[in-house]
Parts: C-alpha cells; structure tokens; sequence
C-alpha cells in the first residue's frame, strides 16, 4: 500500500507488517483518507468484512458490491480503487505483507484465489467467530498501549485466515481440495511469479509434476479455460493494469511484460481484447 507514516496506529516495526481498520479507528485525518482512496497498486493482501450496510470496491477494473456478512479479499499487484465510506457502514479491514504471510505456520490456498471469486459470504456462526477475531487484532494493534508479542498477533492472523480458508472452500468436495483444487493453486502461484517470462504449458506441466493432460484438465476444471488461455488471459490483465496506472509507454510496456517484439506486442493485445491500445485506453477514459 502507499508508505504512509511508520508511527501510525496499527503499523507495527520492521518484523510485522500488519494493520487494522474499522469504525472505531478510522484514518486519522482528511488529508491521508483522501491519499489512501486513490487507485493503487496493492504490496499486501486486503481483506475487508462488512458487519452492517454494503459497498462498491473497484478490483481490476471490476466492480465488487459486498454487502453484510460478506468479505472480499484481495491481492499483491491487483489493481484497488476503494470508496468513499458510505452512511451507516461498520466493517473491519486486515492488511498484512508477504514477509508476514510466511511467518504464519501454514499455507491458505484461498490466498491465490483458485475458485476466480474473491469475496466469501460467511454463516452466522462463522461471521461472529471471524468479528471476534477482527476486534481482537484491532484491540491488540490500535488500543493496547505497549506492543503485543509478535507471536499472539500471528496467532490470531493464523486463525483468522484459517477460518477464511475453510468458508472459501466451504462447498468444495475434500478430495478435490486435497488434490486437484491444490495442484491449481500450485499452477496460478506459478502463473504469477513467472508471468513475464513466459513459460510453456510442458516447462508449467513438469514443474508441478504433472503431465500437460492433467494440467490441461484440472486448469480447465477449475478455471473454465486451457492453461494457456489462463495465463494470456492473466497477462492481458497485467498489461491492461499497466496502461491505466503506469507511465510506461507502449514499447516499454512490451519490454516489461516479456515480449521482445512492441509490434507483436500491440498485434497481440487486440487479438485478446478485441482493442487497440489506444481504443481500450480512450475507453476507459470514457467511462
């Protein structure tokens, strides 16, 4: 997230970084609200519950309306333009790093995302459990006045994540989420930190242990696409974040994201969104 005063409440030293909002303690002053609601690239995982009323968030040029016991989350390098609060909205937010994340003694495969929805609708008994939670970390971080040890706030960030972890795959078969719905998780992780150099489908398949028939299938079953329509389609995303909130030029951009040849570069963008740059750019100027 963009820096923002190391003193503030609820940013902790150097070996957590971890922040909590809600009603109770709000941005501190007009002038850093305003800066916070501007589009952004995210550094660090996002998680937002909404306890009363409901809301519009901006997500890689999606809108998201969540509503009362609902949560979204979302993720590193994604595209995030938040609202203005709305009247008579309680919520708690959870921001916390990847440094973090590897702190914690388990793995949360929602965390990449492998269903394609990044909001969780809670049960009743869910959603007070994951409340609690929350106003703990936000007790911890933005009341208590000496800092708490760094292992309890991982604690109840362990839990919390826990129980995310479970109502995100809550109507998954257990089989399919011990085998294939993790080998996808494998592969978007994979799709992710590779993105830019390309990988073929084979060099993916044999990384994972698979063969490029189970890739194939277990991609297709839990995307809806082919692996390689998967990772175009992600590239695609990356480069549509880069023309709106980046100053890189065509050619740059082309560069950034892999491609050795601009023109093909350009030929290939609006063979996949059906736009030229230009065209998609003056589009969403438009809107």
């Amino acid at each position: 997230m963009q820096e923002t005063n190391k003193k503030s409440k609820g940013l902790l030293n150097d070996k957590l970084k971890i922040k909590v909002n809600s009603n109770d303690n709000p941005y501190p002053s007009a002038d850093i609200q305003q800066k916070l609601l501007q589009p952004r690239r995210l550094t660090s995982y996002f998680v937002v519950l909404i306890d009363n009323g409901s809301i519009t968030y901006k997500l890689d040029l999606q809108d998201i309306t969540i509503i009362e016991g609902d949560l979204l989350f979302a993720m590193p390098n994604q595209i995030f333009v938040p609202p203005a609060k709305t009247d008579n909205l309680k919520y708690y937010k959870v921001l916390f790093d990847e440094n973090t994340l590897a702190l914690l003694p388990q793995r949360f495969s929602f965390l990449v995302n492998p269903l394609n929805s990044q909001t969780i609708t809670l049960d009743n008994a869910a959603r007070e459990r994951v409340r609690k939670v929350f106003e703990i970390l936000n007790q911890i971080l933005n009341t208590d006045k000496q800092l708490t040890d760094s292992e309890i706030i991982l604690a109840y960030l362990n839990l919390l994540l826990s129980e995310l972890n479970s109502a995100y795959f809550k109507n998954e078969p257990v089989t399919a989420l011990n085998a294939n719905l993790s080998k996808f998780a494998e592969f978007k992780l994979m799709v992710e930190t590779h993105l830019t150099e390309h990988p073929s489908i084979n060099t993916m398949a044999e990384k994972l242990a698979l063969t490029t028939n189970s890739l194939y299938r277990i991609v297709k079953e839990h995307s809806g696409v082919s692996p390689k329509d998967f990772f175009t389609n992600r590239l695609m995303i990356e480069a549509q974040r880069k023309l709106l909130y980046s100053p890189l030029s065509v050619k740059e951009l082309a560069y950034e994201l892999g491609f050795n040849d601009p023109d093909y570069f350009s030929r290939f963008f609006k063979k996949c969104t059906g736009k030229s740059v230009s065209e998609f750019l003056e589009a969403q100027q438009d809107s």
